[in-house]
């Protein structure tokens, strides 16, 4: 597979090793097999896992991030499944059984999810589905859909654990995770802790991401439901043990994302029949779900019509909905679908995914290659390991990235004794927030390149009183010449 010209000089480095690997590996089959996957996998789009309780919505979240149905939501067996969605020059559906050949397997999509026929082969036997489908979103980060986590079948659950921590010296399929939660639990962490490894060989918190998933929820459907989950979610961003496992916490409205994203035209008429009847009117469906699919009541929609519209948006994306059109903000089904996106908290989501993970898509793939050289070094000696293993050791050693990250995973679990604000400024300089210049340094996306050359050396000349104070403990100066190193490469980018 040809090289990206835009890969950096870090993955030019772990791919001309892993070239290496290969040909030391020819003898051995097996190995170079493996080795070579790895290879072929620096060239894919990020691998994001969606991971999370039974009902936590990962499927829904799924639909919402491709923009359209493809992951069932209901309980069928292919929900017990590790599935994943990638992008394709066609529409195709392979299964790939625990023993056995991979063979390509007939579906059927009628206007919602995808529904994929096993051929009476048991969810048990399948080590995973591949969905191929052509789509922009899936050309960015091809998405994992997990079996739930504490579901009631121990084997089911085992599955996902097993594929996102698939234990000592071996490394995870997926490159970053969405982990989904509805409220903060002891399973939670106990599973966030699994996935994360201080010694960095597993994750960190630079590629876990929490969601506080059906955040609609929050507040039993009430219009300002999301103003509730986004303090929920802001109180657990500041929780010990969740910044030590995750980048960050985002409240999202899945079924509300998803709908909107997917909305039709004749939702919307319905949609705006309740928008235009009297207030009392609308007010008496929305004292329940109940009600509203078995009321009586003037407005010219049928039980069966009701009940499609609690399916597909739920009280409460029903009652903004409802609201945006009376206030005039949403006049048509384009911009109903716009504005209930935007306000199910996708957006900001998107923008996590585009900030923290594919702008560190080199860095994480380069790291997960790494692993899993480490591992087949481990396992097959060849007469070249040691010297395999020797420039494995000194890139991820040298690699400033690999540095940065190291830091931030200290900082995360408080093992950089600073003031908060002065680790607020670190994390933020390292990357924390976003990859880009001016999001490192906290300024506004239109500040121009003196400004910013005048915010990077303000901060060297602020980290290097740092580094040499005598106040300052080893780690503190070992860990301010980090951040002075981050700020010199901004620097040198800016030409």
């Amino acid at each position: 597979m040809s090289q990206p010209a835009s890969s950096s000089p870090l993955l030019d480095s772990v791919r001309h090793l892993l070239e290496q690997a290969t040909q030391a590996y020819a003898s051995a089959p097996d190995a170079r097999q493996r080795l070579q996957a790895v290879l072929d996998r620096l060239d894919e789009p990020l691998r994001v896992a969606i991971a999370g309780k039974v009902k936590a919505g990962k499927s829904t979240l799924l639909n919402a991030l491709v923009g359209e149905e493809l992951a069932p939501t209901d309980a069928g067996e292919c929900t017990r499944i590790v599935t994943w969605y990638r992008d394709g020059i066609t529409y195709r559906a392979t299964l790939e059984p625990t023993d056995g050949d991979a063979r390509q397997v007939p579906f059927t999509r009628d206007g919602g999810a995808i529904a994929i026929d096993l051929g009476g082969t048991d969810p048990d036997d399948i080590n995973r589905l591949v969905i191929e489908w052509p789509s922009s979103s899936l050309r960015q980060m091809t998405l994992i859909d997990t079996p739930g986590i504490a579901s009631l079948s121990t084997d089911v659950s085992a599955r996902t654990t097993a594929f996102l921590t698939p234990g000592e010296d071996q490394v995870t399929p997926a490159d970053a995770v969405l982990y989904l939660m509805r409220h903060l639990h002891a399973s939670d962490i106990n599973f966030l802790e699994a996935f994360h490894d201080e010694e960095f060989s597993q994750a960190t918190p630079v590629n876990a991401v929490a969601v506080l998933s059906r955040a609609d929820e929050v507040g039993v459907g009430r219009i300002d439901s999301m103003a509730s989950a986004q303090r929920i979610a802001a109180r657990y961003r500041h929780d010990p043990k969740v910044r030590r496992l995750a980048q960050t916490v985002v409240p999202v409205a899945g079924l509300l994302a998803q709908s909107g994203a997917t909305l039709r035209e004749v939702e919307y008429k319905a949609l705006d029949a309740i928008a235009k009847a009297s207030r009392d009117d609308a007010e008496a469906l929305f004292l329940s779900a109940d009600r509203f699919v078995q009321a009586e009541t003037p407005i010219p929609l049928t039980p069966m019509e009701r009940e499609h519209l609690l399916d597909r948006f739920g009280l409460f994306g029903v009652r903004l909905a409802v609201a945006l059109i009376r206030q005039g903000a949403a006049a048509t089904a384009t911009a109903l679908s716009t504005e209930l996106v935007r306000r199910s908290g996708l957006v900001e989501l998107r923008e996590v995914l585009l900030s923290q993970f594919a702008q560190r898509r080199d860095v994480l793939k380069a790291r997960s290659a790494l692993l899993a050289l480490e591992s087949v070094l481990g396992e097959h000696p060849v007469p070249s390991r040691e010297a395999l293993a020797s420039e494995l050791e000194r890139i991820t050693a040298a690699a400033h990235e690999f540095a940065e990250i190291r830091l931030l995973n200290a900082l995360r679990a408080n093992g950089i004794k600073v003031k908060p604000a002065e680790a607020e400024e670190m994390e933020r300089l390292l990357g924390a927030e976003g990859g880009a210049v001016h999001t490192r340094l906290g300024l506004t996306p239109e500040a121009d390149v003196s400004e910013v050359r005048r915010a990077l050396g303000n901060a060297i000349g602020r980290w290097q009183r740092r580094a040499e104070s005598p106040m300052s403990s080893r780690e503190v100066a070992d860990a301010a010449r980090v951040v002075i190193r981050s700020c010199e490469g901004l620097l040198v980018s800016l030409g």
